[in-house]
């Protein structure tokens, strides 16, 4: 009788599984590693969210750019450029991946192109200052966010090939809880560390440790057990990813998911504004970077576990009730900083609205991923992800310029705004056939 390893054991535990272990949508080959790719994913997925945690354009970059005083209009540029630059170019990418049995190594190459990246961002911030160290912190961003798109087209794949339905949800649920309590660890060191004059040294060292994360992630995701798969559609790139485009217009299911997780852009969307509403009201000392990141990691850690259990049962249901959960939020903020005086000034008030907002944004990205990967399989899969990721990185750009340009309207206002716009996304993720 085969032995039971530790990995198996501790799979079956986290996954409740007693006799037969489901491969639903993966073959049985590949369902005999499951568990060992199951803790290699979660594993490396843990240290590229705390690298991302540790980079964030909202909190870190912007910090980072601030010190070596990069003009406003290169900083306006960052949180846009770092998103949709990793989307735009996926279609192209997905045609690149098509050629490949085994895709894990595209990931593996991402990674280790983000972690270069992101040290000729500490290196910059150690070197240079002004507009010159502006252009070059966006330049390596630019590498950053195209080498992301490599990872982001990659990783949805392996993790359809290796990993069964009604499975999936639950790994990116623990993933994420891990890396919150890492990424809570660091919100206190940096609210510890606020206390004495933290300057540039410690934020570039920040971005240092950061990339280390993205070379052990890749590291530890070339030892996943990738079984080879189907090869197609990649002798013309540009010609077939245009092509696909199309899927748009003649698959009425896809365009529905699209329709819905461009208006759920407003979880991700109204976070900096929440953070600059405390800046308005409260000031810019450097506890309150430690403050936004611990309710960051405290979201994770309290929600991710449990939108991964529901995604696993309906990844509609949680895009819906995380998309109202957001829009809720955005309106009440309005309505206390619109009409409540006393309330602006609460040092309580922002942490908070920013930790339900985290809890609502975690639901929304489990939800939406979940979906996608749920929704189809083989080289089907990596169409929808490139094509999707690339029509919303077009719409990133322009909601992101729309804000830069929203000078006349009020921070509350523009919550509002985008708050509407996540109630009608909430309805029409309501509207989303069932993918489990």
């Amino acid at each position: 009788m085969k032995p039971i390893h530790f990995t198996e054991k501790l799979y079956d535990y986290l996954n409740n599984e007693e006799d037969a272990r489901i491969c639903k949508d993966i073959n049985e080959d590949a369902c005999k590693y499951t568990p060992r790719n199951y803790f290699l994913l979660m594993l490396s997925n843990i240290f590229t969210k705390l690298g991302d945690t540790l980079s964030n354009p909202k909190t870190v970059l912007a910090w980072v750019m601030s010190y070596i005083n990069a003009p406003v209009y290169l900083i306006s540029f960052i949180v846009p450029i770092r998103e949709s630059g990793s989307m735009l170019p996926q279609i192209v990418i997905a045609s690149f991946i098509r050629t490949k049995s085994k895709r894990k190594w595209v990931y593996v190459i991402g990674a280790i192109l983000q972690c270069a990246s992101m040290i000729g961002i500490g290196y910059v911030s150690l070197t240079t200052e002004g507009v010159l160290a502006g252009w070059l912190v966006i330049l390596f961003l630019v590498t950053f966010s195209l080498s992301r798109g490599l990872c982001s087209v990659a990783s949805k794949d392996v993790l359809g090939k290796t990993i069964p339905k009604t499975r999936r949800g639950r790994l990116k649920g623990y993933t994420v809880a891990v890396s919150g309590i890492l990424v809570l660890i660091v919100g206190l060191y940096m609210l510890y560390k606020s206390n004495s004059n933290t300057g540039i040294l410690f934020y570039s060292y920040l971005i240092f440790f950061a990339s280390a994360m993205w070379l052990l992630s890749a590291f530890i995701y070339s030892q996943v057990r990738e079984l080879p798969g189907e090869t197609s559609g990649g002798r013309n790139g540009w010609k077939e990813a245009f092509k696909r485009i199309d899927i748009v217009r003649s698959d009425k299911h896809f365009r529905q998911f699209i329709i819905a997780r461009s208006l759920l852009l407003c979880s991700a969307l109204t976070a900096p504004f929440y953070v600059l509403l405390a800046q308005t009201y409260l000031g810019k000392e450097s506890y309150l970077l430690g403050l936004f990141i611990i309710a960051n990691g405290l979201a994770s850690v309290i929600s991710a576990p449990i939108w991964g259990k529901m995604a696993d049962k309906s990844s509609r249901n949680v895009m819906a009730f995380a998309a109202v959960i957001a829009s809720l939020l955005g309106i009440i903020m309005f309505v206390l900083i619109s009409y409540i005086p006393w309330a602006r000034n609460e040092y309580w008030l922002y942490p908070i609205a920013f930790f339900v907002l985290g809890v609502a944004h975690s639901g929304v990205r489990m939800g939406r991923k979940t979906y996608i990967v749920d929704m189809a399989g083989g080289n089907k899969r990596t169409d929808y992800v490139a094509v999707s990721n690339t029509i919303i990185g077009f719409i990133l750009l322009i909601t992101g310029g729309i804000s830069a340009a929203a000078a006349a309207i009020s921070t509350e206002g523009i919550i509002l705004v985008l708050s509407l716009f996540g109630v009608a996304g909430a309805y029409v993720s309501s509207q989303l056939p069932n993918v489990e």
